[in-house]
């Protein structure tokens, strides 16, 4: 079994655009959606959730009014202002440090775990995918992360699947790098701008860090011929693997706002170009 992850540096790239792709054009493999602060594959592979959990990602402090001696020692030692006049904790500041239990010579505030988010097993039209949602202003994305790679990991073991498919979180965060850990191949999505390649080259070392095998894609790329080529010049002086160039199509945003996959609109070249980067990434685990 591969496990192959799509990043970008940064949001709006297309990664998801492109792991949809992959969804069609793979077989036998488990979809994991690993973007779960603002996770969307869902939009494009319309999944029937069958399996429905809770993400408990941390604790809240919470005060017991009848015990608290409204001396103010919590509030005062409180760094996140979490604590209002009435001695009552807004969860949404608060950081669960837990500093505010340690000073409270009452006893009066407790240390609780609270309900971060959801996380789904379930069904699409390409086989299963393991995705989440992460609650509003909500952390520990990097925890939910790894739980959605361990539940994706454990599907495929049990179905003999032969391939992974993560859609990675933007950036170089912590839920990145949880959604780095063990994979086989990261594809790295990047536009034809220069912020582009910034981010890019940021994601790439953080990959390469971890000792996992990187290649590129431009998305969109006939918007700055000039930078595209600059990109590529970059990869082949880093040694970066580079895997194709996508031009920009509106049929591929029609695809998108109607919930289909480029795969399945006839006649798309972008259709062509992903099944060519494909091909190079299973050429390249195979060497």
């Amino acid at each position: 079994m591969r496990q192959v992850i799509i990043l970008s540096g940064k949001g709006g790239t297309g990664k998801t655009v492109i792991t949809a792709a992959f969804a069609y054009l793979v077989h036998n493999k488990v979809l994991a959606d690993c973007d779960v602060d603002a996770a969307n594959m869902h939009i494009l592979l319309s999944p029937e959730i069958k399996e429905r959990y809770v993400f408990h990602g941390g604790q809240r402090a919470f005060i017991d009014s009848s015990k608290c001696l409204r001396c103010g020692r919590c509030r005062q030692y409180c760094r996140f202002t979490a604590i209002n006049d009435n001695f009552l904790v807004d969860g949404s500041m608060c950081e669960g440090c837990g500093f505010c239990k340690l000073v409270c010579p009452a006893e009066a505030v407790s240390m609780k775990e609270v309900i971060s988010g959801e996380w789904f097993v379930s069904s699409t039209r390409y086989g299963k995918m393991v995705h989440a949602r992460l609650g509003i202003a909500e952390e520990n994305s990097g925890k939910l992360v790894a739980l959605v790679r361990k539940k994706a990991k454990q599907i495929a073991e049990e179905d003999n699947c032969d391939w992974v498919i993560i859609d990675g979180p933007p950036g170089i965060g912590c839920p990145v790098i949880s959604s780095l850990s063990g994979v086989d191949y990261a594809l790295v999505v990047t536009e034809p701008t220069l912020s582009g390649l910034h981010d890019a080259d940021r994601v790439i070392k953080v990959a390469r860090h971890f000792g996992i095998s990187v290649g590129v894609v431009i998305n969109k790329y006939d918007l700055n011929k000039e930078m595209a080529d600059k990109i590529e010049r970059y990869c082949d002086q880093n040694n970066v693997a580079f895997l194709g160039r996508i031009a920009f199509d509106r049929a591929v945003v029609d695809a998108v706002v109607s919930g289909k996959t480029i795969m399945e609109v006839s006649g798309l070249d972008a259709s062509y170009e992903i099944t060519c980067i494909w091909d190079k990434i299973t050429q390249g685990l195979s060497n």
